[in-house]
């Protein structure tokens, strides 16, 4: 017996435990956000049409004989209406990219996150594929008990219907993209012919992938995970930023009550506690917890608690547009406004004014051709016919216009200083086709023996015939001993 026991002490100390199985993370649980109305949604959608109308139409815009706005990196030329930029003129597009970068951070002090509630693609494309849903799937409860049925005929409809416009949307989405850096009726002919290239069916696959996975699957989780700027905004946040605020004040003790509830006899404040500013939320938060991170500032649960107050019979603006400041202080709304012009939005929009004011102004009075001076390194200085002696060099000419032009050459620098070109006529000019670069090569020549050896500056200046422009470039004339 004293045998068995052990025996079957060894036996339960030996069995292997079961594992443990710890979850560094909760899974994600899929948010079906409830359709609202109201002023916010109006300007929502009215940013959706306008941002969707400005994306898909202007590929198609032309200019003069070609595209509008195109950026084609294979002939190194972006076009940009009657603007055209070379890679030397980088420095404007990198200008552009700072007002953008700038403007973001002043708007981000004013008034929160209104470019990712309002005109962010990730935000626009996941508004459009929740519409897209709703429109065969059903409000947000026809959406729920759709997805926690079984498998049906009618559900496999649904689902394929909705997901093939999705598709569609996206390849149209993709499609569109590529038409910024090839040109879009090209594009469009050699879809429909078979032709396209390989970097143009990736690309097009690519971005329209993108699409259909961040705004049909990932969504909240791109904003909230992905995006950095929902991580350093708060360094542009202060107390005086217009976000979208639950007044604690006015809304607790929240509960549940009947319309014709005293609230001062029940102590209740003007929240019910129905739940509706988080299922309209695109994000899945309570903004009654206060300002986090993950709120995109889209305004849904304003109007969802403006149209519940609505049918209570209670104020509007238990949540609101609104300041920490004003809140605590209880602030009206002009009170507010007055706070925007402060120091760090004067920094901010004078330093964008003045940009945008040298952008311009840089570009008023940019020259509408560029030139490069290039020496021959193999041949330094040579003796030519009539003793003469002369060096040789290569002008590049960069027509920034989108018509032919002439430019006249001339040189100065030394005395009986003498231009030389196989391709210059007989009032030394020469014709570069619109918006094209090309190489002149120059000889300049000096009598022998006329000025002592060493290098020498000269200038090249190149007249624009018809746009009464010129440019000059300096060089040296070397000069043997």
């Amino acid at each position: 017996m004293r045998s068995s026991n052990n025996l079957k002490a060894s036996t339960n100390t030996d069995a292997p435990k079961e594992a443990a199985v710890i979850h560094l993370y909760a899974a994600a649980e899929k948010i079906y956000p409830r359709s609202t109305f109201g002023f916010f949604t109006k300007w929502r959608w009215a940013m959706i049409w306008l941002t969707q109308i400005v994306f898909y139409g202007t590929p198609w815009i032309e200019w003069g004989n070609r595209q509008a706005l195109l950026f084609d990196l294979e002939a190194k030329r972006f076009y940009i209406f009657n603007l055209v930029l070379y890679p030397q003129d980088l420095i404007y597009l990198t200008a552009i990219l700072i007002i953008s970068a700038l403007s973001l951070f002043l708007f981000t002090a004013i008034a929160g996150r209104l470019w990712c509630g309002y005109t962010c693609p990730q935000t626009v494309y996941t508004e459009i594929f929740l519409w897209i849903e709703a429109k065969i799937e059903g409000d947000r409860a026809a959406r729920i008990k759709l997805d926690n049925a079984g498998l049906s005929s009618q559900k496999l409809i649904k689902k394929s219907s909705k997901h093939f416009v999705w598709i569609a949307l996206s390849l149209w989405t993709g499609f569109t993209f590529v038409g910024y850096f090839s040109p879009i009726r090209e594009l469009g002919s050699a879809v429909v012919n078979l032709g396209l290239g390989p970097w143009e069916t990736f690309w097009i696959g690519f971005y329209g992938f993108a699409t259909y996975g961040n705004a049909g699957f990932m969504r909240e989780q791109v904003c909230k995970y992905m995006c950095p700027y929902a991580r350093f905004q708060s360094a542009m946040f202060d107390d005086d930023t217009l976000i979208v605020t639950y007044d604690e004040a006015r809304g607790e003790p929240r509960g549940s009550r009947s319309r014709k509830a005293d609230l001062t006899n029940q102590n209740l404040g003007s929240c019910i506690d129905c739940s509706m500013c988080v299922q309209v939320c695109p994000t899945g938060i309570d903004i009654r917890k206060g300002l986090q991170y993950e709120c995109i500032g889209c305004g849904a649960c304003a109007d969802v608690c403006d149209t519940v107050m609505d049918k209570m019979g209670y104020d509007r603006g238990l949540i609101k547009y609104s300041t920490q400041t004003a809140i605590v202080n209880g602030w009206s709304h002009t009170q507010m406004l007055k706070r925007i012009m402060r120091p760090r939005v004067m920094i901010y929009a004078a330093v964008l004014v003045l940009l945008v004011i040298t952008l311009c102004t840089s570009l008023w009075l940019r020259d509408p051709f560029k030139v490069d001076v290039i020496r021959d390194r193999g041949v330094m200085a040579r003796l030519a016919e009539g003793g003469m002696l002369e060096n040789v060099y290569r002008l590049q000419i960069m027509n920034a216009t989108e018509s032919a032009q002439h430019y006249q050459l001339s040189a100065t620098g030394l005395d009986g200083l003498v231009v030389q070109s196989d391709v210059l006529d007989a009032n030394r000019t020469v014709i570069v086709n619109a918006a094209e670069t090309r190489g002149v090569p120059v000889r300049l020549q000096i009598p022998d023996g006329s000025v002592k050896s060493g290098s020498h500056a000269v200038a090249f200046s190149i007249h624009a015939v018809e746009d009464d422009a010129t440019v000059t470039e300096k060089s040296i004339f070397l000069v043997p001993r």
